[in-house]
Order: C-alpha cells, then structure tokens, then sequence
C-alpha cells in the first residue's frame, strides 16, 4: 500500500539536496491538486477564502501548530477574509517532497 502525502511527514532538511524537476513537482503535485506551481516550479501556493478575520487568523494558528510538529515552515499573508500560504525549501532552493508533505497536511487541517 502506497502512503498519501497527508500520512507522510517532512523530514529534516540537510541543506545539498537538490529541488525537485518541474516533472516531479507536477507529480506530487496530483496528491495537492488545489496548489499552484508557482516561480517556475520554484515554490507552490493556495489561497484559502474565510468569512471573517478571526476565523483565518485560527487556521493561522493550526498552521503553525503544525509547522512547528514537521520542522517545515511556510510563508503566510494573511488579510481580511483570506490566508495565502506559499511553501518551498529554502535550503534547496525550491521545491521538495516536504513543501508537498506540508500542503497535503495543510489542506486535511482545514
């Protein structure tokens, strides 16, 4: 049986492991359909839509509850009604198997 991403969790960056092809984004990509590839492939991004302020700024707090579990921290801006999430591995300088890890993690949060 084949482990989901949202199963998976992110694994300690090491710094020298390279980012992952357009190819292989797009495949991980396919468990995270509600992402965007972004920068050339560079990073991925999704805007979740809420009714009010707090109600972004509590899934803000779940994000970071579980960013700080997976050792894998995201980019947020957050304005009124709407939170926009962008991930990738800084220490690669672009997309991992994590970023994929942590959206799938993130979208089963909401």
């Amino acid at each position: 049986m084949t482990e989901t991403l949202a199963e998976k969790t992110c694994t300690p960056c090491r710094g020298g492991i390279p980012p992952l092809t357009r190819e292989e984004a797009e495949r991980f990509r396919a468990q995270a359909s509600d992402w965007e590839l972004r920068d050339d492939a560079h990073r991925i991004e999704r805007t979740f839509r809420f009714r009010s302020f707090r109600e972004a700024g509590a899934f803000v707090q779940k994000i970071g509850e579980l960013a700080e579990a997976e050792g894998h921290h995201p980019d947020l801006l957050l304005t009124y009604g709407s939170l926009t999430i962008w991930l990738t591995t800084h220490s690669a300088g672009g997309l991992t198997d994590n970023d994929f890890i942590l959206a799938a993690r993130l979208d089963k949060v909401l």
